[in-house]
C-alpha cells in the first residue's frame, strides 16, 4: 500500500530557513525588492541571489523558477525559487494555480522525501489563503501519481516526496489551515484512486473487480456501505437495457450502490451515477482499432464515483450521499446486442438501438430509473460519453447538461474553484425529435448535436428529480505520449458535494 504523504504547517522564521535540514527548500520570490527570507539567503550565500538577479535568471515574474544545487550556506540539499509575481497583485485562479503547480513540480523534481516549502502570500482574485493551501495539498498529492500495478520494479516511476513542511503567513487560524490541508489531501486520495482504477487494463478492471474494490472500500469506512446486483437481480427489476449492453460479453454486468450516511437518518441524499464500461469495443458497431486500447478508460465515470465516495467518508462530510455504478464490458459475441434491437427499460420506455457503440446512455438509462428509489435531493451522472464534447469542448472543459439551472450553476461553481471545470450546453427540447424512432419509444441515437442529444436520451430517464450531466470525454483521461487517468472530475465532485454540507 502506498505510504500516505503528510503536510505540516509550521512556524519557521526568516533566520531559521538556511539552518533547515530537507532534502529541498522552495521560497517563493516576487518580483522587485526581496523578501525577508529572501535577504537571508542571499546574505549566507555571498549574494549569490543579487548575482542571479543581475543576471536576468531570478526575475520573480509569475511560476519562474530557478534551481540552485548545493546552495553555499544553506542546508538543504537543492533550492529553488519560484516567481509568484508583483507583491499584492491580484492573480486569477489559474495564475495562482501555475504558481502552486511550479513549486509542487520542485519538491517532486528535487526526488528529495522531505521539502521545506515557504511561500508568501498570493492575493488569489475571489479566494482566500484556505484555498490556496487546500490547492497545494490537492496538488502534492494529486501530483504525486504513480501507476505501479503490473510493472516490473525496474520500470516504475518513483515519487520519493512523503513529507512536507509549510509556512505560510496568514490571519487565518491554524485550525482552519489545517483543515483545507486535510481536504486539500483527501480530494488528491480520491482522484489519484480513480486514477488506479481507470489506469488498469480491461483484463483486469472488469465489472466484478470494480465490485470487489467498491466493497474493499466500504470495508475501509465505517460510514459507507455496498451493495450489488448480479445480471439476474437486474433481469427480476427490469433492467434489459442495461442488460443488453454486456449481452455479447463473458464478464457478467453489475449494478453497485455505495451509501454513504453521514447525515440525519431518513435525511435524502444527494446521488452520483457513473458509467463503468470496463472495455468498450463498440459491440456490433465496431469501433476502428486504431487507439482502441484506450477504451480502457470508458469506466472513468464509475471511477470518479468509487474515488468520491472515498473523499466524503474520510472527510466526514454531514450529509447522505449515494454512489451508483453501472458496469458491463461491450462487446460483440454471438450473444451481443444487434443494431436494430429493441429493449426494454426499467421504466417502461422501449429504446431502439441504432449503434451499439452508443452504450454509456443504455446503462445509465436504467441506473437513472433506479435511485428514483432513493428519494434523492439531486442526481448527477459522470460518463465518457460523446466523442461529440472533445470536438466542442477539447481535453479542459467537461460537458454539463441539466434540466435544472440552479443545480448547474452549483456544478460550474464547484469546477472553476477546485479548477476542474465545467462549461454548460443546452438542452433544449427542440433536440428532443432527433431520437424519434419508428419502432420504439426513443432512438439511442440521433441528430449532429452528439453531446445534446445524448444527454436528450438521458433527460427522458429523469423528469422526477433535479438531475445534471457531466460528459467527460476530453477530460478523464488523456491519450498519445501522456496516455492515462486524470482523475477528473472527483475534485469538482467533491467540491460540489462539501458545498451541500
Amino acid at each position: 500500500m502506498k505510504k500516505r504523504l503528510s503536510i505540516n504547517l509550521t512556524k519557521k522564521n526568516a533566520k531559521e530557513l538556511p539552518n533547515i535540514s530537507s532534502g529541498s527548500l522552495i521560497v517563493g520570490v516576487y518580483e522587485g525588492p526581496f523578501t525577508e527570507e529572501l535577504k537571508i539567503i542571499d546574505e549566507v550565500s555571498n549574494s549569490q541571489l543579487r548575482k542571479l538577479r543581475k543576471l536576468g535568471e531570478l526575475k520573480g515574474k509569475l511560476g519562474q523558477g530557478t534551481y540552485l544545487p548545493a546552495l553555499s550556506g544553506v542546508k538543504a540539499q537543492r533550492t529553488y525559487l519560484i516567481g509568484c509575481g508583483k507583491k499584492g497583485k491580484k492573480l486569477s485562479r489559474q495564475d495562482g494555480i501555475k504558481v502552486l503547480s511550479k513549486v509542487v513540480s520542485a519538491a517532486i523534481s528535487s526526488k528529495a522525501s522531505t521539502t521545506f516549502i515557504s511561500i508568501p502570500k498570493l492575493n488569489i482574485s475571489g479566494e482566500g489563503d484556505d484555498w490556496v493551501i487546500q490547492q497545494l495539498a490537492f496538488l502534492c498529492e494529486n501530483n504525486s501519481y504513480t501507476y505501479d500495478a503490473k510493472l516490473n520494479k525496474k520500470n516504475q516511476k518513483k515519487v520519493l516526496l512523503k513529507r512536507v513542511s509549510l509556512s505560510f503567513n496568514s490571519s487565518l487560524s491554524t485550525a482552519k489551515l489545517n483543515r483545507s490541508i486535510k481536504v486539500g489531501l483527501a480530494i488528491g486520495r480520491g482522484s489519484n484512486a480513480a486514477k488506479d482504477l481507470a489506469n488498469l487494463p480491461g483484463n483486469v478492471c472488469t465489472p466484478s473487480y470494480l465490485a470487489k474494490e467498491s466493497r474493499s472500500a466500504a470495508n475501509k469506512y465505517s460510514s459507507l456501505k455496498c451493495s450489488v446486483l448480479g445480471e439476474k437481480e437486474m433481469k427480476k427489476l427490469g433492467m434489459d437495457c442495461l442488460l443488453s449492453v454486456g449481452a455479447g460479453s463473458a464478464q457478467e454486468s453489475k449494478l453497485i450502490t455505495l451509501n454513504y450516511q453521514g447525515g440525519k437518518r431518513g435525511e435524502h441524499p444527494h446521488v452520483i451515477v457513473g458509467k463503468g464500461i470496463t472495455f468498450d469495443t463498440g459491440g456490433i458497431s465496431l469501433k476502428p482499432g486504431a487507439t482502441m486500447d484506450e477504451m480502457k478508460f470508458d469506466m472513468c465515470g464509475a471511477a470518479s464515483v468509487i474515488g468520491t465516495m472515498q473523499v466524503m467518508a474520510e472527510l466526514k462530510v454531514p450529509i447522505n450521499i449515494v454512489g451508483v455504478v453501472a458496469s458491463a464490458e461491450n462487446m460483440p459475441g454471438s450473444k451481443a446486442t444487434k443494431p436494430g434491437d429493441v429493449v426494454k427499460t426499467m421504466s417502461g420506455l422501449t429504446v431502439e438501438i441504432l449503434n451499439t457503440d452508443a452504450e454509456g446512455r443504455l446503462v445509465l438509462a436504467d441506473a437513472l430509473t433506479y435511485v428514483k428509489k432513493f428519494n434523492p435531493k439531486s442526481v448527477v451522472d459522470i460518463a465518457t460519453l460523446t466523442g461529440a464534447c472533445i470536438v466542442a469542448l477539447g481535453h479542459s472543459t467537461s460537458g454539463l447538461l441539466s434540466n435544472d439551472d440552479r443545480l448547474a450553476q452549483k456544478l460550474l461553481t464547484a469546477g472553476t474553484i477546485s479548477n476542474d471545470r465545467a462549461w454548460q450546453l443546452p438542452i433544449w427540447d427542440v433536440y428532443q425529435k432527433d431520437l424519434d424512432s419508428n419502432f420504439a419509444d426513443i432512438a439511442n441515437i440521433g441528430g449532429r448535436a452528439g453531446t445534446i442529444t445524448a444527454a436528450c436520451f438521458l433527460s427522458r430517464f429523469t423528469k422526477d428529480y433535479s438531475w445534471a450531466h457531466l460528459d467527460v470525454a476530453g477530460t478523464a483521461h488523456l491519450g498519445g505520449a501522456a496516455k492515462g487517468a486524470s482523475g477528473r472530475p472527483v475534485p469538482l465532485l467533491s467540491h460540489y458535494l462539501l458545498d451541500q454540507s
